[in-house]
Protein backbone atom coordinates (compact mmCIF):
# COMPACT_ATOMS: atom_id res chain seq x y z
CA UNK A 1 0.00 0.00 0.00
CA UNK A 2 0.98 3.74 -0.60
CA UNK A 3 1.86 4.92 2.85
CA UNK A 4 2.55 8.89 4.29
CA UNK A 5 2.28 10.56 7.82
CA UNK A 6 0.25 13.69 7.88
CA UNK A 7 -0.59 16.01 10.49
CA UNK A 8 -4.66 16.56 10.30
CA UNK A 9 -5.68 19.87 9.68
CA UNK A 10 -8.88 21.19 12.08
CA UNK A 11 -12.40 21.92 10.28
CA UNK A 12 -12.06 25.80 10.77
CA UNK A 13 -8.42 25.47 8.94
CA UNK A 14 -10.03 23.08 6.10
CA UNK A 15 -12.81 25.14 5.85
CA UNK A 16 -10.57 28.22 5.11
CA UNK A 17 -8.47 26.98 2.73
CA UNK A 18 -11.33 25.53 0.81
CA UNK A 19 -12.87 29.04 0.83
CA UNK A 20 -9.64 30.64 -0.05
CA UNK A 21 -9.25 28.46 -3.37
CA UNK A 22 -12.61 29.36 -4.75
CA UNK A 23 -10.85 33.26 -4.20
CA UNK A 24 -7.50 31.89 -6.01
CA UNK A 25 -9.70 30.62 -9.47
CA UNK A 26 -8.57 31.88 -12.62
CA UNK A 27 -9.10 31.93 -16.51
CA UNK A 28 -5.64 31.83 -17.47
CA UNK A 29 -4.83 28.94 -15.06
CA UNK A 30 -5.91 25.28 -14.95
CA UNK A 31 -5.32 24.07 -11.47
CA UNK A 32 -6.37 20.78 -9.77
CA UNK A 33 -7.50 21.68 -6.46
CA UNK A 34 -6.54 19.72 -3.12
CA UNK A 35 -10.38 18.43 -1.91
CA UNK A 36 -11.10 19.82 1.55
CA UNK A 37 -11.58 16.74 2.76
CA UNK A 38 -7.64 15.66 1.52
CA UNK A 39 -5.89 19.12 3.05
CA UNK A 40 -3.08 18.19 5.67
CA UNK A 41 0.34 18.23 6.30
CA UNK A 42 3.02 15.55 4.82
CA UNK A 43 5.62 15.33 7.34
CA UNK A 44 6.69 11.73 5.34
CA UNK A 45 6.08 10.05 2.12
CA UNK A 46 7.05 6.36 2.18
CA UNK A 47 5.45 4.77 -1.33
CA UNK A 48 4.58 1.27 -1.30
CA UNK A 49 4.70 -0.27 1.97
CA UNK A 50 4.38 -3.89 2.69
CA UNK A 51 2.32 -5.33 5.53
CA UNK A 52 4.91 -7.14 7.09
CA UNK A 53 6.84 -3.50 7.41
CA UNK A 54 3.80 -2.05 8.04
CA UNK A 55 3.59 -3.47 11.49
CA UNK A 56 6.91 -2.49 12.34
CA UNK A 57 6.61 1.18 10.92
CA UNK A 58 3.61 1.61 13.33
CA UNK A 59 5.51 0.24 16.39
CA UNK A 60 8.27 2.50 15.54
CA UNK A 61 5.68 5.54 15.49
CA UNK A 62 4.08 4.48 18.65
CA UNK A 63 7.48 5.30 20.62
CA UNK A 64 7.72 9.19 19.30
CA UNK A 65 6.67 11.46 22.40
CA UNK A 66 5.72 14.69 21.75
CA UNK A 67 4.78 17.98 23.29
CA UNK A 68 1.70 19.56 21.41
CA UNK A 69 2.37 23.22 20.08
CA UNK A 70 0.51 25.74 18.14
CA UNK A 71 0.97 26.99 14.69
CA UNK A 72 -0.31 29.03 12.31
CA UNK A 73 -0.81 29.71 8.27
CA UNK A 74 1.33 32.15 6.91
CA UNK A 75 1.90 33.29 3.76
CA UNK A 76 0.86 31.85 -0.23
CA UNK A 77 3.87 30.18 -1.74
CA UNK A 78 5.09 27.76 -5.18
CA UNK A 79 7.14 24.93 -6.36
CA UNK A 80 9.14 25.01 -7.51
CA UNK A 81 9.11 28.85 -7.94
CA UNK A 82 6.52 31.50 -8.65
CA UNK A 83 7.94 31.78 -12.03
CA UNK A 84 7.01 28.36 -13.55
CA UNK A 85 4.62 27.31 -10.58
CA UNK A 86 3.46 23.75 -10.48
CA UNK A 87 2.12 23.79 -6.85
CA UNK A 88 0.24 26.37 -4.74
CA UNK A 89 1.14 25.82 -0.61
CA UNK A 90 0.02 27.92 2.56
CA UNK A 91 2.89 28.07 4.80
CA UNK A 92 2.68 27.17 8.55
CA UNK A 93 4.67 29.52 11.53
CA UNK A 94 6.32 29.00 13.60
CA UNK A 95 8.63 26.12 11.01
CA UNK A 96 10.87 24.81 14.13
CA UNK A 97 8.31 22.80 16.17
CA UNK A 98 6.78 21.02 12.78
CA UNK A 99 10.24 20.62 11.11
CA UNK A 100 11.57 19.22 14.60
CA UNK A 101 8.73 16.85 14.72
CA UNK A 102 9.48 15.40 10.97
CA UNK A 103 13.11 15.32 12.64
CA UNK A 104 12.03 12.96 15.73
CA UNK A 105 10.24 10.95 12.71
CA UNK A 106 13.31 10.65 10.58
CA UNK A 107 15.62 9.99 13.30
CA UNK A 108 13.34 7.20 14.84
CA UNK A 109 12.86 5.46 11.51
CA UNK A 110 16.36 6.21 10.57
CA UNK A 111 17.73 2.41 10.25
CA UNK A 112 13.77 0.73 8.82
CA UNK A 113 12.83 3.59 6.74
CA UNK A 114 15.85 5.72 5.61
CA UNK A 115 15.07 8.71 3.43
CA UNK A 116 16.35 11.73 1.47
CA UNK A 117 13.16 13.89 0.99
CA UNK A 118 14.05 17.44 1.83
CA UNK A 119 11.00 18.88 4.03
CA UNK A 120 9.14 22.06 4.18
CA UNK A 121 6.31 22.93 6.42
CA UNK A 122 3.48 23.18 3.77
CA UNK A 123 -0.07 22.81 2.82
CA UNK A 124 -0.73 21.95 -0.44
CA UNK A 125 -3.87 23.33 -1.72
CA UNK A 126 -3.46 22.88 -5.73
CA UNK A 127 -1.34 21.36 -8.60
CA UNK A 128 -1.14 23.69 -11.63
CA UNK A 129 -1.43 21.69 -14.53
CA UNK A 130 -1.83 24.48 -16.85
CA UNK A 131 -1.23 28.28 -16.54
CA UNK A 132 -1.19 31.39 -19.45
CA UNK A 133 0.36 34.32 -16.92
CA UNK A 134 2.70 33.08 -14.08
CA UNK A 135 3.57 36.23 -13.14
CA UNK A 136 -0.19 37.61 -12.75
CA UNK A 137 -1.42 34.65 -11.00
CA UNK A 138 1.64 34.68 -8.69
CA UNK A 139 0.73 38.18 -8.22
CA UNK A 140 -2.91 37.61 -7.36
CA UNK A 141 -2.08 35.29 -5.74
CA UNK A 142 0.43 36.85 -3.10
CA UNK A 143 -2.00 39.93 -2.76
CA UNK A 144 -4.79 37.97 -1.41
CA UNK A 145 -3.68 37.89 2.38
CA UNK A 146 -3.41 34.51 4.66
CA UNK A 147 -5.63 34.69 7.31
CA UNK A 148 -3.55 33.99 10.17
CA UNK A 149 -5.49 31.08 11.94
CA UNK A 150 -3.84 29.19 14.65
CA UNK A 151 -4.34 25.88 15.61
CA UNK A 152 -2.58 23.01 18.13
CA UNK A 153 -0.61 19.98 16.68
CA UNK A 154 -1.32 17.26 18.96
CA UNK A 155 -1.05 14.39 16.79
CA UNK A 156 0.04 12.95 13.77
CA UNK A 157 -1.29 10.12 11.22
CA UNK A 158 -0.41 7.04 9.10
CA UNK A 159 -2.19 7.53 5.90
CA UNK A 160 -2.90 5.15 3.14
CA UNK A 161 -3.33 6.94 0.02
CA UNK A 162 -5.19 5.15 -3.50
CA UNK A 163 -4.98 7.09 -6.80
CA UNK A 164 -7.76 7.41 -8.97
CA UNK A 165 -8.75 9.01 -12.22
CA UNK A 166 -10.84 11.21 -10.04
CA UNK A 167 -7.96 11.98 -7.62
CA UNK A 168 -6.09 10.17 -4.51
CA UNK A 169 -8.39 8.76 -1.53
CA UNK A 170 -6.93 8.85 1.70
CA UNK A 171 -7.83 6.26 4.48
CA UNK A 172 -6.39 6.55 8.35
CA UNK A 173 -4.23 3.76 8.95
CA UNK A 174 -3.37 4.71 12.58
CA UNK A 175 -3.46 8.23 14.96
CA UNK A 176 -0.52 9.13 16.92
CA UNK A 177 -1.48 11.53 19.94
CA UNK A 178 0.78 12.89 22.67
CA UNK A 179 -0.89 14.39 25.59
Amino acid sequence: MRAFLAIDLPDKVKDYLYDFQKKLKKDYVKINWVAKKNLHLTLKFFGEVDEKKLEELKAELRKIKQNPFMVKLKGIGFFPDEKAPNVIWVGIQPEKDVIALQQTIDEALLLSFPSDQKFQSHLTIGRIKGIKKPKEFAEAAKALKIDEIEFEISSFKLMESTLAASGPSYRMIEEFKWE
